[in-house]
């Protein structure tokens, strides 16, 4: 027997019946995009390296270990699986020129790739939604992005507080960054025989990233640090104050963290993570934020941008544990097809049941015919169907199917196979 051979650690396959809660997100997603306004997007998965190392930042985690990087062996191209989604969203709209005739409002749905210790929750290919939208500098923007995310909180059915709550930050602007890094170099240095090695790494490249520290040894000394927000000017402040004001409008409750800062250089201004207490150390659901500088960083003319992305793993793992996941998928009628029944003719319809939109599953004959009726209404019991559709020749002969209850008790009756159109949407209906 040859060897058998099986999937990547960290990279998961995902069968019946879990897969029906992933459409039932999807769907949800979609249906959340269009009340927005938001078209869908799909860019590739493998994209130039440089994309990332320029885009994300040199000195960020996800460049530095995470990425699955490798050279193209007919060309010797630097290539990488994407390990998010706004990079190469931008680089799209940048090639083609999409932002020519005004603003967009855009989202993905896709595989990204990162090479880290897999965990619950986490794992080398994971799944994103991403919202994007492009050209536009308001703080209103800003605020209908966030409430756009706690509206997938309520259409999903996760209360807001309880289940996930939210917390934002400014990251102001290039130059209120300058200036607050250079403190907090100084007041980091005045304390450098405290931070761990990883933070000594970081004093100099991305320092900002050390309020973000995990290690509880360093907690008193990121407390300590200064403020980014009391180094923001006039117009950040009052761009974040526009932000609060109008979550304060919708009654979205909020906390401000000046530790927020997010994994990636691009932001600026507003950023924002809705995090739960239910899943452990693995927190943070959903997070975004403003990034005006990327657009022009990655080539293109400069245009604002904000937006979010969402883990889908983790968020299933969060409606599991408040049982907010779907009831599973099933069919409203599954056909027991009896020995002597003309199965052309069966297959004809059923074929009409599911033009009328009523889901049917069939037993297929095996090649010595129909299973026994008692191995077929085990099966149909089995697959949770409302109703068995019992085809005999007697019947057939006589121009009839009989519909039989499987659930909630009722007479079996007869139906008109020649009036599908009369009788089939009543299995769906009932179901």
């Amino acid at each position: 027997m040859a060897e058998q051979l099986k999937a990547i650690k960290g990279m998961n396959d995902i069968l019946p019946p879990h897969s029906a809660r992933w459409e039932w997100l999807e769907d949800t997603v979609r249906a959340l995009m269009r009340r927005y306004g938001y078209q869908n997007v799909r860019v590739p998965i493998v994209e130039p390296t440089a994309l990332f190392v320029r885009g994300l930042g040199e000195v960020t985690d996800i460049v530095e270990k995470e990425m699955y990087s490798f050279e193209d062996s007919l060309n010797g191209d630097k290539l990488t699986l994407r390990p998010e989604g706004t990079a190469g969203v931008v680089r799209a709209i940048n090639e083609h020129s999409f932002l020519y005739e005004g603003g967009k409002r855009l989202y993905y749905i896709g595989p990204m790739f990162r090479h880290e210790r897999p965990q619950k929750g986490r794992y080398r290919q994971f799944h994103q939604v991403g919202a994007e939208v492009l050209g536009f500098a308001g703080p209103d923007v800003d605020a209908e992005t966030i409430l756009m995310s706690a509206a997938l909180w309520r259409d999903l059915g996760l209360a807001v507080g309880d289940d996930v709550r939210l917390e934002i930050n400014s990251l102001g602007q290039p130059e209120e960054r300058r200036a607050h890094r250079e403190a907090l170099i100084t007041y980091l240095q005045s304390h450098e025989a405290l931070l761990d090695d990883e933070a000594r790494r970081r004093l100099h490249t991305n320092p900002l990233r050390i309020l973000d520290t995990k290690n509880p040894a360093l907690q008193a000394v990121v407390e300590g640090a200064p403020r980014l927000i009391d180094f923001l000017g006039e117009a950040s402040l009052a761009h974040f104050d526009a932000v609060k004001q109008a979550l304060d409008a919708a009654g979205i409750a909020y906390r401000v963290n000046p530790r927020l800062v997010r994994g990636m250089d691009y932001y600026n201004l507003t950023v924002f993570e809705w995090v739960t207490e239910r899943l452990g150390s693995q927190g943070t659901v959903c997070g975004g934020g403003r990034y005006d500088g990327l657009i022009e960083q990655l080539g293109g003319k400069p245009a604002p941008a904000v937006g979010w992305g969402l883990g889908m793993e983790r968020l299933l793992l969060l409606l599991e544990e408040v049982g907010k996941v779907p009831a599973p998928v099933v069919p409203d009628a599954f056909a027991v097809v009896l020995a002597g029944t003309p199965l052309p003719q069966v297959l004809a319809t059923l074929e009409a049941l599911r033009a009328q939109g009523v889901s049917v599953l069939l037993n297929p004959a095996g090649k010595d015919g129909p299973a026994s009726p008692k191995s077929q209404f085990k099966k149909a019991d089995a697959s949770g169907a409302r109703f068995a559709l019992v085809f005999g020749p007697d019947e057939f002969s006589r121009g009839e199917v009989a519909i039989k209850p499987l659930r909630d008790g009722g007479e079996q009756r007869l139906a008109p196979l020649a009036d599908v159109a009369g009788w089939g949407p009543g299995l769906r209906a009932a179901g």
